[in-house]
């Protein structure tokens, strides 16, 4: 029987995290990871919208009316937006329905903003950029909080053979994985391409690509198939589609690739990290700032196959740095990327800007 929401009474919400796009993405999970965290440490948030599980503290629309009050024990209210079409709602609660609210946008893009984009991000009273990259394509002042994830669900596995057979993989092979949506911008096929050079001279390894393919992507995805196929490596590149337990498929793994020709953050190096397993990664998104390089893993140049090529070879030639990395990897995100420290940061930030009178 479905859960039903938890709804809250808005006088006790300090903050709003509004999510107002049906499909899920990389914002959504987001928010339903942080939420749960932050409310933890005190920082009463509660969600708006769609798209989200029911056991996180909801606000009711019609119940919208009751921001006009200022919360208890604070001048103002925060409303955090992630996306366009939060930011303006946001603005209208506060410049025309006078609302005691102060909005702050969280940016994960590295690209260059619309006019229209820049205008809302202008009527923010705080801006947040995911990584320096990010802080670089704004024109506003900015404070960089970076993403962080559940280190208690992304962890080493206890028995790495044990692992692998809860997936029902081969304990006896190495496995290499890519996770994540299954399109060009994803750079899975530069990953297949890599598969294809690599495994028929590596006969102890095989490779993982979880993840989904809209609709929009499924001949780029039936494409990727059939060129393993063709190579007779079906039985050794597994298309193991989208799950749910996607931490324990990083716990089956020994190297993690992230192929990716764009992104706008990108947190599967982090996953892949604090389940003890190194990465080769792109220099998109944030990855050249969650990547130690040499210590937790490499980043190459983006669509760049032999690069890529290369420095997985050298892993795969040196088993004792692959284990000595992932050793590495796990304890710096444990160190410096664990989900508490981003709700930590953002709490921070929410005192003072709700405090402000400006």
């Amino acid at each position: 029987m479905p859960k039903t929401k938890s709804y809250v009474d808005p006088a006790g919400v300090h903050v709003i995290a509004p999510n107002f796009k049906q499909r899920l993405s990389g914002v959504t999970s987001t928010i339903i990871q942080l939420v749960p965290v932050q409310n933890r440490l005190g920082q009463k948030v509660a969600v708006l919208g769609p798209g989200l599980p029911p056991h996180l503290p909801y606000l009711r629309f019609r119940d919208l009316w009751k921001l006009w009050r200022a919360p208890d024990g604070s001048k103002n209210r925060v409303w955090h937006a992630r996306r366009n079409l939060e930011m303006l709602p946001g603005i209208v609660l506060r410049d025309i329905l006078r609302m005691p609210l102060k909005l702050v946008f969280t940016s994960a893009s590295q690209r260059k903003h619309s006019g229209w984009t820049k205008l809302l991000i202008r009527q923010m009273d705080a801006v947040i950029a995911t990584s320096a990259k990010t802080a670089g394509y704004l024109e506003v002042p900015s404070t960089v909080v970076m993403h962080g994830i559940d280190c208690d669900i992304f962890r080493p596995a206890d028995d790495k053979p044990e692992a692998k057979r809860a997936c029902g993989l081969d304990p006896t092979l190495s496995y290499i994985g890519c996770f994540g949506r299954i399109r060009h911008q994803k750079g899975t096929d530069l990953f297949i391409d890599a598969m294809i050079e690599f495994l028929p001279s590596h006969p102890g390894w095989a490779a993982i690509v979880a993840g989904r393919a809209t609709a929009k992507h499924i001949d780029f995805e039936n494409g990727l198939k059939a060129k393993v196929k063709a190579a007779g490596l079906a039985d050794r590149v597994l298309f193991v589609g989208e799950h749910k337990n996607i931490a324990d498929w990083y716990r089956a793994l020994d190297l993690f690739i992230a192929p990716q020709r764009w992104e706008g953050f990108g947190l599967t190096p982090l996953e892949a990290m604090a389940t003890g397993v190194p990465v080769v990664a792109t220099d998109v998104g944030a990855f050249s700032e969650l990547i130690v390089e040499g210590e937790t893993g490499a980043v190459i140049p983006a669509n760049d196959l032999p690069k890529m090529l290369s420095a997985t070879s050298t892993l795969l030639e040196d088993p004792d740095a692959i284990h000595r990395w992932g050793d590495i990897a796990q304890r710096h995100v444990t160190r410096r990327f664990a989900l508490e420290g981003e709700a930590t940061s953002l709490g921070a930030l929410y005192g003072k800007v709700a405090a402000s009178s400006a």
